[in-house]
């Protein structure tokens, strides 16, 4: 029998073990897998080397998940239930296996093997080890083999089948597996300058100096991209000079075409990164002010805490309040523009946040662009005549994105779409508005729609 005290350093120093915790977490409490690891990771119990190794386990592991259950089902078949902490052990030494080319096989199941005994018993040791060796003997069942070419590409990307058939429809079987392979990729850190009194360039040389590798976003003319260092433990983003933000989404402020004097409503701010990128164009001086809302009072204090960060709180104004709520609270044509960033699948977020794609089903389809569309009429009449409202999302769906754009302008003729400014080098653009997505330049997927108020 495993003593207590054994089993508690087990799961402080081993990344493996770690790995297994985070990812029982995230499959039983829907958690999310971004979070989690960032947790481990402050909290210090594993070396940089361990904490590296852990986050590539739990990415990588559930990013492929379809494909290694794929992969474990001819070994596992005849078992009558399988634990869920037993079958994500599997999945991640099988990780390990398949995907790692510089952890010996041999260790990793050597490593499963106590770790199954450490928090099952010997028998599933047994079991795990009896698995793991036929796998190494036999070889994984080749995905080739499947007939159904959606369910063939489900599993070869991993991704669900009722998302494969969306992606397929919107934009073909070819674009779906490019972009369902680079989701498995890893993700750049990418940060945007907020300094008024330093240039881009003078950061990425300050950056450098301070041994960061980076280099210029080729997306944003305001955005850095890191490959090695962690940006957000940079004197520069504490000191206000950096905001971790991705490269896309840098792209909603510019959008609006916001001038100095302006009144902004930013409807659904929550953490506050755009919401302090539109106070980057405001002049308080000359009146400029965005208020920023969210329905959360502990999201409005992080956008508060950003802002004091960013020395942008002269032109910030937060306030706790459902975007919906809009409509009988502020006075009709209040504002100069409105940023509606909307609440939505997340669909494009798939290469930070894996465990997305398992979270979600297509029933939420029907309800998120009911939302979607509620928000946009709610604020509708709050901007002025020839104001702009510009509608983006953090998904790739058409039912969430260029839908929601046509329902709106054909409920509100007073309304037209006009060309997103700034995105003249993404190919996706439509009649209402323009996609990014993430195989094109390596980015969180995105939508962005510019509405103007014309009577």
């Amino acid at each position: 029998m495993v003593s207590a005290s054994r089993k508690k350093k087990t799961a402080k120093n081993n990344p493996r073990f770690a790995a297994l915790e985070l990812l029982v977490k995230v499959s039983e409490q829907q958690s999310y897998s971004n979070l989690l690891v960032d947790q481990v990771i402050r909290e210090g119990d594993l070396t940089p080397q361990d904490a590296r190794l852990m986050t590539e386990i739990v990415y990588g592991t559930l990013s492929r998940q379809l494909t290694l259950d794929y992969f474990l089902a001819p070994f596992v078949k005849k078992v009558k239930k399988l634990d869920n902490w037993v079958r994500q052990l599997l999945r991640l030494t099988l990780y390990q296996m398949v995907y790692l080319d510089r952890v010996p096989d041999h260790g990793s199941v050597n490593e499963a093997v106590e770790i199954a005994k450490i928090k099952g018993n010997a028998g599933i040791g047994k079991f795990v080890n009896g698995v793991l060796r036929t796998i190494q003997r036999q070889g994984v069942p080749a995905i080739e083999n499947i007939e159904n070419p959606i369910e063939r590409l489900s599993i070869e990307v991993s991704l669900p089948v009722w998302l494969v058939e969306k992606l397929c429809e919107q934009i073909g079987e070819k674009e779906t597996r490019e972009l369902g392979l680079s989701l498995l990729e890893p993700s750049s850190v990418s940060a945007r300058v907020t300094a008024r009194e330093l240039t881009r360039e003078e950061v990425l040389e300050q950056l450098k100096t301070a041994s960061y590798d980076v280099q210029a976003s080729e997306v944003s003319p305001f955005g850095i991209v890191g490959s090695k260092g962690f940006l957000a433990g940079s004197e520069m983003f504490r000191s206000g000079q950096l905001t971790i933000q991705d490269e896309s989404s840098m792209l909603v402020a510019p959008s609006m075409q916001i001038e100095p004097q302006h009144q902004v409503l930013d409807a659904c701010a929550a953490p506050g990164g755009k919401t302090t990128h539109i106070a980057q164009y405001l002049d308080a001086k000359q009146g400029g002010q965005v208020t920023a809302l969210d329905i959360h009072a502990h999201k409005v204090k992080l956008i508060d805490q950003n802002a004091k960060r960013m020395n942008v709180t002269d032109v910030v104004k937060t306030k706790k309040m459902d975007a919906r709520e809009v409509k009988t609270v502020f006075s009709d044509a209040s504002f100069d523009r409105i940023l509606v960033d909307a609440p939505c699948s997340g669909l494009g977020l798939l290469r930070r946040k894996p465990d997305i794609r398992y979270h979600k089903r297509p029933e939420d389809f029907e309800r998120l662009p009911s939302i979607q569309l509620e928000i946009l009429e709610s604020v509708s009449q709050k901007v002025k005549e020839w104001g702009i409202i510009t509608y983006s999302t953090c998904t790739i769906l058409s039912e969430e994105n260029e839908e929601v754009v046509r329902l709106f302008l054909e409920r509100n003729p007073n309304f037209k779409a006009i060309p997103v400014e700034g995105t003249d080098f993404v190919n996706d653009h439509s009649d209402y508005g323009v996609t990014l997505y993430p195989h094109h330049f390596n980015t969180d997927g995105f939508f962005i729609s510019c509405l103007q108020r014309i009577s």
